[in-house]
């Protein structure tokens, strides 16, 4: 969409206010149902907000012309979508690219949220329990509770939550389905992205690309 401009004499052009409000709803295909598939719209919008497992079916429903809620769902049994902790600590619908992009580009933001359960984790070797941790639940998917007592264990004089918090910050933890699945659900199972899709997280990835991206969807 090509965005109104005014201009005068005296000034260069530059958006009204109503252009830029827009040009922001098209970005973020909110002007007009979009003809883009399911998948396409998840990495057009680097993710969905998940921590409830209905609203992605509702941001798609709005956002595209022909969503079957089906779409999203088989999208997430192939694994080619997943449900994983990256944006402002909270749960997000990702493709499996960019799941395995932003873990590691937000694992500065998931050392400080561990830093707030320190005393929780006194005396706790936290390289052991991400060791632990991995291969508790890449032996198969394991429900917090089962998680959690795993490690309590093993550390039984730390925090029972501080040591699941631990886990999720040194981890990049994914809920596999049927979790999230719209005519069927489940409790919450966790595995590691690089076990559920087969291959590993980039190390240390440049954040120019999905910084871009994501301006091209949510502005200015």
């Amino acid at each position: 969409m090509a965005a109104k401009t005014h201009r005068t004499a005296a000034h260069p052009a530059v958006l009204t206010t109503r252009a830029l409000n827009r040009a922001t709803l098209d970005r973020q295909l909110l002007l007009r149902r979009s003809a883009m598939s399911a998948r396409d719209a998840v990495a057009h919008l680097i993710g969905l907000q998940a921590q409830n497992t209905r609203p992605p079916y509702f941001q798609l429903y709005a956002r595209l012309a022909e969503f079957d809620p089906g779409e999203l769902s088989r999208l997430m049994e192939s694994r080619e979508v997943v449900r994983i902790v990256t944006l402002r600590s909270t749960l997000h619908t990702h493709t499996a690219d960019d799941a395995l992009t932003l873990r590691p580009l937000v694992q500065a933001a998931r050392d400080r949220e561990l830093k707030a359960f320190r005393h929780g984790l006194a005396g706790v070797d936290l390289d052991r329990l991400a060791a632990v941790s991995r291969e508790l639940v890449e032996e198969r998917p394991r429900p917090v509770k089962e998680l959690r007592e795993e490690l309590l264990g093993r550390w039984p004089e730390a925090d029972p939550l501080a040591l699941t918090v631990a886990a999720r910050c040194l981890l990049p933890l994914v809920q596999v389905t049927p979790r999230g699945l719209w005519e069927r659900g489940g409790q919450v199972a966790l595995t590691t992205a690089e076990h559920w899709l087969g291959r590993p997280s980039e190390p240390v990835p440049a954040p120019d690309a999905t910084v871009l991206r994501y301006l091209n969807a949510f502005g200015p």
